[in-house]
């Protein structure tokens, strides 16, 4: 019988999980088509009316859901421009969905390295000078106010003059939104030990190096590890909005300039969804290496 319940245990979890999200998935499909008759149904009536057709709601919505040029394409219009662009074209040509997914990926992993690193770096520069606080970290959170937008062209040009172009000016602006949370979060972090654990470095004539590496760090890992979560999930979104301004020919962002330029709303919804996958998938990892990287911190305060 304890077989059974532990057989049986993670099925029960994974149902209890999957069901919700299946339920909100299929309200929000329900919407979308009915969302699309709605929009695209004034371009069917017009053409009726003009060839003088009689209709009913029936063919009204079978074609407000199969428009060449929808404003909003139907879910399986979407889904027929992915299925088409990732599995048949090939994979290394700007054709293929996964291809653009692929230089966005690069991108948004170079901003985030470079945005945790430095992150990191003004947080214990903040943490161990009192005076930086109160200088830079005021500014650092004004930074956050301009908006990304206004901002990307500003790098494109000063890039550009300085000679870098590429996954330079992308990888800049994708480190510019990584940064920030990774800062706050480790500020926190490091001033988390408590005064009982600082005393007894103190007590053992701990330098304060030794204080940092054996009390201070470990104590921030569980500060640390969500901000990279949400960190990386800001590099993506940084790394799309820098492809906007820089005329990319590859890349998620140059796939939604694209589709906006010929008027394709599938191509611009099915690269929006692949947008999503890809930072679902890249948050994913991020929670696979904090649950790696806290397991034993988690396990120690059990």
């Amino acid at each position: 019988m304890a077989t059974v319940t532990m057989t049986e245990g993670p099925f029960k979890r994974l149902s209890d999980s999957i069901w919700p999200v299946l339920a909100v998935l299929g309200v929000v499909v329900v919407v979308w088509y009915a969302a699309a008759v709605g929009l695209n149904s004034s371009q069917v009536i017009e053409r009726f009316e003009r060839d003088k057709t009689q209709y009913t709601s029936t063919q009204l919505m079978a074609e407000s859901w199969s428009l060449k040029r929808p404003l909003l394409p139907a879910p399986h219009q979407v889904g027929a421009d992915l299925f088409h662009t990732i599995f048949e074209e090939p994979l290394n040509t700007p054709q293929n969905l996964l291809f653009h997914a692929g230089v966005t990926s690069v991108t948004t992993l170079t901003g985030f390295v470079l945005g945790a690193f430095l992150g990191i770096f003004l947080a214990v520069l903040i943490v161990h000078f009192r005076t930086l606080e109160r200088g830079v970290l005021p500014w650092i959170i004004a930074s956050q106010a301009v908006p990304i937008l206004a901002i990307a062209p500003i790098v494109i040009v000063i890039f550009g003059n300085l000679g870098f172009s590429g996954l330079a000016p992308k990888a800049f602006i994708s480190m510019y939104l990584c940064f920030f949370p990774v800062t706050v979060a480790m500020v926190q972090g490091l001033r988390s030990a408590g005064v009982f654990e600082r005393e007894l470095l103190h007590t053992y004539a701990a330098t304060q190096n030794q204080a940092f590496w054996r009390l201070r760090l470990p104590a921030s890992l569980p500060f640390l590890m969500p901000s990279l979560r949400v960190g990386v999930s800001a590099g993506l979104v940084g790394a799309i909005v820098a492809e906007l301004p820089t005329g990319a020919q590859a890349g998620l962002g140059a796939r939604l300039l694209a589709g906006s330029y010929y008027g394709n709303t599938a191509q611009i919804w099915s690269a929006l969804l692949m947008a999503a996958a890809l930072g679902l998938a890249l948050n994913g990892v991020m929670a696979a290496l904090e649950a790696y990287v806290l397991r034993p911190w988690r396990i120690a305060t059990k």
